[in-house]
């Protein structure tokens, strides 16, 4: 499917504030998080200044690929009441600058990369890019209910960009890091999918409740959390981490799998839907953001102390 993104004109004027909006900063944020966790646990030593320009890269590049992903989804953001007033689809910054913004930002974020760290983090920043801008956003999202699934390797790298630029190598760890973020994306997005679904469904993408159903997607949403509890506390079981990551793992796993039961087991019509205005949903999806933060910030202290 090709995008109509092209078809939007500016009318308003841009400010700095729509081009850092096109960045999508509250993903960096949590991009930021843990691209800096892989880089303080892995063992060895880099330099400060070059640590920061690390840091800095994985946000550009993440960055970048949101802009993208702006530029290719600027039709179906026009249609979606959450969306409608990002720069392009409300008319503020013309869609084809934005592909050159984000293509370029790409570029120097792979290139910082590669100065401050090594070929290996720079080789894994740029596929990650890729990942997302290509692999999620223009294949797997219009195409597919299981593009969250597949999609969430995207918002995985991090951690290993991070593990990587130390060390100029990925091993065991960052990998269950990623493994971690991958089982965690589908119940954080299709929490959210619950209550949007009527967003997804006016735009066409086909998120799992718009073609299987809420209650299909209720009972994901919980398989998912349970799966996601042995893999949370696999670096512990398996000796990378110590106690304190491992026991603040296992308490945050077991309130996510609660609060996603409680997703399942909502009152809902015989359609599944919501008879509580998604409570127990719009919990489960800001509980998730909490967890991956404390998750990640234990796994720092454990290894730190």
């Amino acid at each position: 499917m090709t995008t109509q993104a092209t078809t939007f004109t500016p009318h308003l004027g841009a400010d700095p504030g729509d081009w850092i909006a096109l960045l999508k900063p509250r993903v960096i944020s949590l991009v930021v998080f843990t691209g800096a966790i892989g880089l303080i646990i892995a063992p060895g030593h880099i330099n400060p200044m070059m640590a920061a320009i690390a840091i800095f890269a994985i946000a550009l590049g993440a960055g970048a690929a949101g802009a993208i992903n702006m530029w290719y989804d600027a039709d179906i953001d026009a249609l979606m009441r959450r969306t409608s007033d990002r720069p392009i689809p409300a008319g503020r910054i013309e869609a084809g600058g934005v592909l050159g913004y984000g293509i370029v930002l790409a570029i120097i974020s792979v290139l910082l990369m590669g100065m401050a760290g090594n070929l290996c983090a720079a080789g894994v920043l740029a596929f990650s890019i890729f990942y997302y801008a290509v692999i999620y956003t223009m294949w797997l999202k219009r195409r597919t209910p299981q593009n969250i699934v597949i999609g969430g390797g995207a918002g995985a790298f991090p951690a290993v960009i991070g593990w990587a630029a130390v060390t100029g190598h990925i091993s065991l760890l960052p990998m269950l890091l990623f493994a971690i973020v991958f089982f965690w994306t589908p119940p954080h997005f299709w929490s959210l999918s619950l209550y949007a679904a009527k967003d997804y469904e006016k735009a066409g993408i086909p998120m799992l409740p718009v073609v299987k159903g809420a209650k299909h997607t209720r009972l994901n949403v919980l398989v998912y959390a349970l799966l996601l509890l042995p893999i949370s506390i696999s670096p512990w079981v398996l000796g990378l981490t110590g106690r304190i990551y491992g026991i603040t793992a296992l308490v945050m796993s077991l309130a996510f799998a609660a609060l996603c039961w409680g997703v399942y087991a909502d009152r809902q019509d015989a359609a599944g839907v919501s008879l509580n205005n998604d409570k127990p949903a719009r919990t489960a999806f800001k509980f998730s953001l909490l967890y991956l933060f404390v998750l990640f910030a234990a796994c720092a202290v454990d290894r730190l102390v």
